[in-house]
């Protein structure tokens, strides 16, 4: 009998009279809102513009989560294109389900769209929201207690899991290891890193991205480990650990190759916002200091000239 643990909901779902609100969903929005909040702080503070991130994400967010989606789909097709199994559940995305190596792919290429619609380099905006990134992924791992689903290996350990039994589903009452939230605490301690990291060492080029990913990858790869949901293996691995691997190795290779070619910060991070301060400068309130500047220097003149002219009017013939 266990002394204590972490008792999961007995429903993933609240109905606000015929509305049902999912926290799957929530968790979801909640972490989206709150990377746009972080990394338009971020950008702001590298000399970019207010609102600029949240007008990127607009893109970014919709790409990511049909990449998540599709990710997921694709690597647990038997969930949804077996016999026995129902096609039309690979669209129920708030039963969850969302890979973050899709994510972060398709959200990437929705985020270069965005980019390059403004002029922005994308390595540029992927620094600045880089840790609003893990921050999302903290909070958004909620949603798996929510559908009490991702949880590890069996454990008597005081902050257990405890899951009920679903006979739909197969699951087995009991104590797991709750991995999502490991994964959680990982990611606030991945975006921390991240933002000293920058500060320390003023990242830029990407580098700042590449530090999430790989210190992402090092965390997914042991919590996958212990992960006991069914999943493809390849040598005796998760497909996520393989990927972790492969993630981890190429985000380490961009860090070095990337120091060497590109060393520094960018200086410009959006050619809009350096045209806006020039433009500020030369604005109304630049015009009249010039206007009485120049009005001044008009009567500094009249009056040399009057006092230059008065001996000549004085002088007797």
């Amino acid at each position: 009998m266990e002394l204590a643990y972490i008792p999961s909901p007995s429903s993933g779902v609240i109905y606000l009279g015929p509305i049902p609100l999912r926290g799957y969903a929530f968790c979801i929005i909640i972490g989206v809102f709150a990377a746009v909040w972080l990394g338009g702080r971020r950008w702001v503070a590298r000399g970019g513009q207010v609102g600029t991130v949240a007008d990127i994400a607009v893109w970014a967010v919709p790409f990511g989560l049909v990449g998540g989606r599709l990710y997921h789909v694709i690597t647990d097709y038997q969930l949804y294109f077996t016999d026995g199994q129902n096609w039309v559940d690979a669209f129920k995305i708030w039963q969850g389900g969302l890979g973050i190596w899709g994510a972060v792919a398709l959200g990437a290429l929705g985020a270069w769209i965005g980019c390059r619609r403004r002029g922005i380099p994308l390595p540029a905006y992927a620094d600045a929201i880089a840790p609003g990134i893990a921050l999302a992924q903290a909070i958004g791992r909620w949603g798996n207690w929510f559908n009490q689903e991702l949880y590890g290996k069996a454990t008597t350990l005081p902050w257990g899991l405890k899951i009920d039994a679903d006979p739909d589903t197969g699951r087995v009452a009991g104590t797991y290891h709750p991995t999502f939230l490991y994964e959680s605490l990982w990611c606030v301690g991945v975006a921390l890193l991240v933002i000293w990291a920058d500060r320390r060492f003023k990242l830029g080029h990407g580098r700042a991205f590449a530090l999430y990913v790989a210190s992402y990858t090092v965390g997914r790869f042991w919590i996958e480990y212990l992960r006991v949901d069914d999943a493809h293996h390849i040598l005796g691995l998760r497909l996520n650990d393989w990927t972790s691997i492969v993630v981890f190795l190429a985000a380490v290779a961009y860090l070095v190759i990337s120091a060497k070619k590109a060393p520094g910060r960018e200086e410009v991070v959006e050619p809009l916002a350096v045209e806006d301060g020039p433009a500020a400068e030369n604005g109304p309130a630049a015009e009249a200091a010039e206007d009485e500047d120049g009005s001044e220097g008009a009567s500094e003149g009249e009056d040399k000239a009057k006092a230059s002219a008065e001996p000549e009017a004085t002088k007797k013939p």
